[in-house]
């Protein structure tokens, strides 16, 4: 049974930090795409940052220079470094799974590719 447990949220000024994190069971977050999307009110569910089974990266370009996605294969968990945030950054943020499929990497906004996702975790952001 695959179990993504999401940590980290909270109410911060803008400008703050937080770091979420991304605790999984059930699979090994190393080999899969592990990525962290976000949904702000009345808005779609939006892609912020990637990182591959090889550990590379990338990023929305509204978070880009600002957010820093990590992983740490012993704790099999997944991490999202927030810095200098934006009242528009306030969403609730999950944590998606992604297939370890041929052609994933070619399209991972695509909501409906992932196998698994966290419950969320809400990120207000005051300004």
């Amino acid at each position: 049974q695959v179990q993504l447990v999401e940590s980290g949220g909270g109410l911060v000024q803008a400008g703050g930090s937080l770091r979420l994190a991304c605790a999984a069971s059930g699979i090994i977050v190393s080999i899969r795409p592990m990525n962290w999307y976000r949904q702000a009110p009345g808005k779609q569910r939006e892609l912020v940052a990637t990182i591959t089974s090889g550990g590379s990266t990338n990023y929305a370009d509204s978070v880009r220079d600002r957010f820093t996605i990590s992983r740490d294969d012993a704790k099999n968990t997944v991490y999202l470094e927030m810095t200098s945030l934006k009242a528009e950054d306030t969403a609730v943020y999950y944590c998606a799974v992604g297939p370890i499929r041929p052609g994933f990497w070619a399209r991972p906004d695509n909501i409906a590719a992932y196998d698994y996702w966290g419950q969320g975790t809400q990120v207000t952001v005051s300004s």
